[in-house]
């Protein structure tokens, strides 16, 4: 039996993944293999044929960021003439055609602004919530939330407060990249430590807020880094699990590759083995977060959907508008008919769910006819 064999079977027999296991799989390209188990590991989590996604659009309020990242080719320096804050009215209209096609969900994103005041986003969201109570705002990433603790002046666990009280309901997670401050000096140098990054997770779990964990591998990373990355979710969410927060953690967990199109970090692209590796040993390694998105927009539908059988359970989001990914030249176009056919073709039923993964339709008519004239613009 080879050493893959035994480390997938020890998985599979209940135990967890170490570092050095966890690098071994990173090494080996028994993908097949690793895919099957991985599936096997995602059927205990979820043993009925079902696939969710989530109707929902991202905005991009703002692009001004002085973070500076070397892999984003969408932000624009703070005093750009290319730079903008969307008006509030805009923001309100993309809400409003959201839920006109049956979305629920808001990934409200932008650079780190460091012109936006505190109140600018406690402001808006309560603006938000006042026109539209039962839209989810999953917004914000880490790096965002840190640059309003600097210019509130307050703790990371008084901002995620007040965000949550004027209408936050929970917290994505951008800018995870790779959990390890040697990649993240080389890639993102003003962006935060791994810490920082995670400090802010505890935080938003400490107060009832759920959020996910992600992933973005092909920066020159390690496999060593891969595994320490996925160990570090692991031990937060035991953390948040132990400590009896209001919110189980981690609600979901994503990765992607990095697109080095139009951004300034020279990079070889990797490709859908790559993908589907790092999702298998994801799921592998991560025993304790339920739900894992597939990643059709960098990766595209086709492989989106061979991700159901290594260890995805969801579609993601329609993503109505996304334009973080589409500005490094990736422009991958699912619209809520086409999702439907692709979950059904890797053999599933696809289901709406919301952002706490509650299912909300479904789709289990083939008759079902869905309105198709809102296509995700990239």
């Amino acid at each position: 039996m080879s050493s893959i064999d035994r480390i997938l079977d020890s998985v599979l027999a209940g135990e967890r993944l170490g570092v050095e296991d966890c690098i071994a799989l990173y090494e080996s390209d028994q993908i097949e293999k690793m895919g099957h188990a991985a599936n096997q590991i995602m059927l205990r989590h979820h043993p009925e044929p079902v696939t969710t996604f989530v109707i929902g659009r991202n905005i991009n309020y703002t692009n001004i960021c002085d973070v500076f990242c070397r892999f984003c080719a969408f932000y624009r320096a703070p005093g750009s003439p290319e730079g903008y804050v969307l008006p509030d009215e805009v923001i309100f209209q993309k809400i409003q055609e959201t839920i006109d096609v049956g979305g629920t969900e808001i990934l409200m994103q932008g650079g780190v602004n460091p012109d936006l005041p505190f109140s600018y986003y406690t402001n808006l969201l309560r603006e938000i919530k006042k026109r539209f109570p039962a839209i989810t705002m999953h917004s914000f990433s880490p790096a965002e939330i840190m640059k309003m603790q600097v210019l509130s002046g307050l703790s990371l666990e008084e901002v995620i407060r007040a965000l949550k009280e004027a209408g936050l309901d929970s917290l994505p997670g951008g800018g995870g990249e790779i959990l390890d401050d040697r990649t993240r000096r080389k890639i993102s140098r003003l962006k935060g430590s791994w810490r920082d990054w995670m400090d802010v997770m505890h935080a938003a779990h400490k107060v009832g807020m759920h959020t996910t964990g992600t992933m973005v591998i092909g920066f020159g990373e390690s496999n060593e880094e891969r595994a320490l990355h996925l160990l570090r979710i692991r031990e937060q969410q035991d953390l948040s699990l132990a400590s009896g927060f209001p919110v189980p953690g981690f609600l979901a967990f994503i990765s992607w590759t990095f697109q080095p199109e139009n951004t300034n970090l020279k990079a070889e692209k990797l490709g859908a083995e790559d993908y589907l590796k790092n999702v298998a040993i994801s799921r592998l390694m991560l025993d304790n977060v339920k739900n894992f998105q597939s990643s059709w927009v960098t990766m595209g539908p086709e492989v989106g959907k061979l991700s159901l059988h290594y260890g995805c359970n969801d579609f993601g989001s329609t993503m109505i508008e996304e334009n973080v990914v589409s500005a490094a030249g990736t422009t991958h176009k699912v619209n809520i008919s086409s999702t439907l056919q692709l979950i059904r073709e890797a053999g599933k039923i696809p289901a709406q769910r919301n952002t706490k993964y509650d299912i909300l339709r479904m789709f289990d008519d083939e008759t079902v006819q869905v309105e198709n004239d809102f296509i995700m613009q990239n």
